[in-house]
């Protein structure tokens, strides 16, 4: 049983980073073996739309045929029965590492073909759990009315077509600075952040927790 958790931030040690930390350790209590890999320590582009996945008789079997440093994580990432990636949200939308990670992991995956039933065919012949977490530090109410949520559904919907299953969490209001007084952020209030993620980030944390048991038990059953 085999887990990747995948950090698209920039930043280590901080917001996502702790979520996908506290979900990788739900998945390791119920039995997978885990691993954490930081996309901003690769250099790797998106897809490159070479279309070797889609060649007639091609063998790359669900395998992203561009060969630079994220083809050993998609490889892992085809490998595992779990996979959860985590990205904090600018401008309403996740990182572009994010993205190429995504672009990359899911289109050798799907064939251009259907089914007689309506199905769609896929390069594998299983599901494999996935979850998507993201950190933000729009408020929740805000979130809503921005749209957020409309904005990120269809990378769930891609990975639950592609993967057979996702689950979303995020995390709102999250701290960003260690130092506020550093930076031009009169819009925040520090000790309001500072209460947020004292009372209700622990919560998120342990949200992402069951979250990683919960995928690793669906993966084992």
């Amino acid at each position: 049983m085999k887990a990747l958790f995948v950090n698209a931030s920039p930043r280590k040690n901080w917001n996502t980073h702790k979520m996908l930390e506290s979900a990788m350790k739900g998945a390791s209590d119920s039995g997978a073996e885990c691993e954490m890999i930081h996309l901003y320590d690769h250099s790797f582009k998106g897809c490159v739309s070479c279309f070797a996945c889609k060649v007639k008789n091609n063998k790359t079997n669900g395998l992203c045929a561009y060969r630079d440093d994220l083809r050993p994580v998609l490889e892992k990432a085809l490998n595992s029965d779990v996979i959860v990636a985590g990205s904090p949200v600018y401008f309403s939308y996740p990182t572009g590492m994010f993205r190429s990670f995504i672009e990359r992991l899911l289109f050798p995956i799907m064939k251009y073909e259907v089914n007689p039933d309506g199905t769609r065919p896929r390069n594998i012949d299983r599901t494999i759990y996935s979850g998507l977490i993201y950190t933000m530090n729009c408020p929740e109410d805000l979130a809503g009315k921005i749209h957020y949520p409309e904005y990120l559904a269809p990378n769930a919907d891609a990975m639950k077509l592609v993967l057979g299953h996702c689950e979303t969490l995020c995390a709102y209001n999250t701290y960003q600075f260690s130092d506020y007084s550093r930076y031009d952020c009169s819009m925040f209030s520090e000790p309001v952040k500072a209460k947020y993620r004292e009372e209700v980030f622990p919560e998120d944390l342990r949200k992402a927790y069951e979250l990683g048991k919960r995928l690793t038990e669906m993966a084992k059953s």
